[in-house]
Formats: structure tokens, sequence, C-alpha cells
């Protein structure tokens, strides 16, 4: 029987036990630069099997919150390869999580104070973290988007393209297209972000056109091996929605099965909330895939706990299992799984600033 802690292969990377730490946004990289703070945060957690790490805009257009991480200054990239440096003399594999935000972003953070873009100029009701002239942070509504036009699109890709390059040149073993939780391609596949006429817009198979797209590119560019995606077919997050996600994604992950990717990352349920009430045939879409013959390594997220995680591996319903806020208070968190070790509780204080540590007095395991 198959366990959580048993090493498995995903594209080119030989990972050493099936557990990844999900991508969680900090806003602890201010000028888009990670620091000391992001080398300690990521090698003190280089014990799980990959470490996706949190959302890194692939533009500056692509920004979304303030002092996150980007992949499109030199300076960023030399703090990267800092990170990378880390966490492999650490004996870790770690993915860069590759991210444009579309609408969900505010003017402020954009190039020239410019509107944020979008699928159709629908403004999210969303807020996003700004960090004021006064130096403090808080959050604020989402500004109105304006509608990308169609001659946008392929620079948008290019960007795509180009990020995923600079990650492997930065030393991350693989990438992870973020297609959820409301961002841009979740926004060209939903019907309610979506309202365009054009070749990107009305079908199913327009609205997956714009994440096939980036996937194709991304993968002639780095690999399929070292390629990933992340998908959230139900949240509601950032104000996505769609009557009748599961023909959607059904195609969607259909058309991935044509490349040979690396892994495919899903959030079960409402991002970071519930998981049973908001009907989708799970097991169906996985099947899917298979059927037509997709062989990436199927990752699953979204309040797992340790004996959830492992009958699911067990199962063979899942080849790997990510938690996120489990591993912000717990940097240990593969060996506490492993001795059913009690888990610390995370401190929101520590979430955005702080200590990588992300609890106040973190009692290390005996």
């Amino acid at each position: 029987m198959t366990s959580l802690f048993d090493p498995i292969q995903i594209g080119n990377i030989s990972l050493s036990n099936r557990i990844a730490m999900a991508p969680l946004t900090r806003n602890r990289s201010p000028g888009a630069v990670p620091n000391d703070l992001n080398v300690t945060y990521y090698e003190q957690r280089a014990s799980a099997g990959l470490l996706i790490s949190e959302g890194t805009p692939i533009s500056h257009q692509g920004q979304g919150y303030a002092q996150v991480p980007g992949l499109y200054l030199p300076e960023s990239l030399e703090g990267w390869k800092r990170v990378t440096s880390a966490v492999h003399a650490a004996g870790g594999h770690i993915a860069a999580q590759i991210w444009h935000v579309g609408r969900v972003s505010h003017t402020s953070l954009q190039p020239n104070g410019g509107q944020p873009v979008a699928p159709s100029a629908i403004r999210a009701k969303s807020k996003t973290y700004i960090v004021h002239e006064d130096g403090t942070g808080g959050f604020v509504e989402t500004s109105e988007p304006r509608a990308l036009t169609l001659d946008e699109i392929p620079g948008i890709v290019e960007d795509y393209r180009r990020a995923a390059r600079a990650a492997i040149d930065a030393g991350f073993d693989a990438i992870e297209i973020h297609a959820a939780n409301g961002y841009l391609i979740d926004q060209f596949l939903r019907s309610n972000s979506n309202t365009r006429t054009d070749a990107y817009g009305g079908s199913i198979e327009n609205r997956t056109r714009f994440a096939i797209e980036v996937v194709d590119a991304i993968v002639k560019e780095i690999g399929a091996e070292r390629t990933g995606i992340r998908l959230s077919p139900v949240t509601p997050a950032n104000d996505v929605s769609d009557p009748d996600p599961q023909p959607l994604f059904n195609h969607l992950i259909e058309k991935l099965a044509a490349y040979d990717l690396a892994f495919i990352h899903v959030i079960e349920g409402a991002t970071g909330g519930p998981r049973d009430n908001i009907p989708f045939d799970w097991a169906g879409f996985k099947a899917a895939y298979r059927a037509k013959g997709g062989n990436a390594a199927w990752m699953v997220n979204n309040g797992y706990d340790r004996a959830m995680a492992m009958d699911a591996v067990a199962s063979g319903r899942a080849d790997m299992v990510s938690f996120g806020k489990a591993f912000i208070a717990n940097p240990d968190l593969v060996q506490r799984l492993k001795v059913d070790a009690p888990l610390n509780q995370a401190d929101r204080a520590t979430f955005y600033g702080g200590g990588a540590d992300g609890y106040t007095n973190y009692p290390k395991m005996a």
C-alpha cells in the first residue's frame, strides 16, 4: 500500500515524500525582491517532497498585492536564486507558482497607475492588499479593470513563457501555472467574469483557449516534465463562478491530458472553505483526465489533515497532498505528520510579517 511518506517521481524530479507545501502569499518582499526572510522561510520547510512558492507575478501588470516577489526584475531573480540554492542545500525541491492576477489588483500596483486587465471589464467584488504612502498596509476594493484586446493576449502568453524560463534559470525545479482562485486564467474560464464574444469567450472551447495557449507556450519552453498547473473548479474566490463547472473543467482537464505534465494540483471545494457541500464529481474529473491518457501526478488540496491525506494516497485517489496553513506554523510538518505529533496553530500576526517560523513562540519537536 502506498504511503504519504513514500517517494514519488513527478516529471523529471524524484521527491522524497508525497507531501507538498501549497503556495502561500506572504507579502514579505518589498520591491518584488525575495530577501533573507524568504530564504529562511523556504529553507526551513525543505523536508516537504515539493515546496510550491508563493504566487509570483510574471510581469508588473500581473501584480495584484503589495510586496509580492516577482519574476520580471533582474534583482528579483537574484533573490530567488538565493532561495532555490538554500532549498537545494537542505535537500529539498521547489516549484515557482507563476501568476497573473488579472482584475484582482489596484491601480496603485499597476504600471503608471493604469487599470488592471481582465477578459472583460467586470470589476471583481473582492479586495487586495496595498501599502499606503505612510508605510501602513491594508485591504482595499479592487479597481475597475479594462478588457484585454485581442492583440494584447499573445503578449501575456509570452510573459508566461518568459517567466517560466526565468524561474528555471533561477534554479527552480519546476513551475506551477496558477489557473485557480479567480485570477487571470480562471477569469477567462468562468462565465461570470468572461463575457467576450470573440475566440476567447462564449463556448467552453473558447473560454479554455487562453489556459491551453499558456500551457502550450510553457511546455515548449521548459518541457512538460517541469510544468504543473493548479485548478479550483468550484471555488468562488475573488468573485468567479460558473453555473455548470463540471463540463467546463472536464473539457479543460481532457485538453491538458495531451501534455505530459508533471502534476495537476486540484483545490477541492471552496478555497480555504467548505469541501463537501458544493456539487462536483471529483472522481469523475480525475477519471476524465486519465481516460484521455493523462499521466501527471494528481495532487489534492483544501483542509486535509493527517488521516485524510494518508487515506487519499493509500486509496489511490491522489498521488500527493498539499498543505497550506499547517506549514506556516510547522516548518517540520513532514516529521510531525510522520510520527503523529501535535501541530502548532498558526498565529495570524506572523502571516505577513514577523519571523519565518510563523508562530510567535515556535516550539520545536523534542
